[in-house]
């Protein structure tokens, strides 16, 4: 599979800085009955920082968007956290930056095909209704040397 968008998605769980990666795994094998964690990516606060936590490896088809295919079309990142009620803070944000510029080079991947869950499904808000997905491609344009 060589993906051909990115969609951003929030947990909508609060993040209690710790490492909850773990957790999500854990309710997606064992009560989704998925064969593993859904996304290819986390980022979350742990211990002191934001880190980049691996999920699925990225030639896998992933289990976090299935409408329009997008789970074999895509790389999947989760943001650890409730963007419906506040808006992700500046470390999270640039960490996020970090990984998807990554991303964007190694497979290509042009910046208008970085997506939200919602654009995909209109019963989600994913990833929040303060993370804003056409500010976040505006970034990533200005820092780095993207063509929209």
């Amino acid at each position: 599979m060589k993906p051909e968008y990115i969609i951003l998605h929030h947990s909508l769980t609060k993040d209690n800085e710790t490492v909850s990666w773990g957790a999500i795994r854990d309710y997606h094998v064992h009560v989704l009955g998925w064969r593993d964690i859904g996304y290819h990516f986390g980022i979350e606060f742990a211990r002191s920082h934001y880190e980049i936590f691996a999920g699925r490896m990225m030639n896998e088809n992933a289990a976090h968007c299935p409408q329009q295919n997008m789970n074999r079309l895509s790389l999947g990142i989760c943001f650890v956290g409730n963007f419906d009620v506040a808006p992700p803070n500046l470390s999270m944000w640039h960490t996020g930056l970090r990984l998807v510029r990554s991303l964007l080079i190694v497979f290509d991947i042009p910046v208008q095909n970085i997506r939200g869950h919602r654009d995909f499904n209109s019963a989600k808000t994913c990833p929040g209704k303060f993370f804003d997905v056409d500010k976040f491609k505006d970034d990533l344009i200005r820092t780095g040397s993207f063509v929209a």
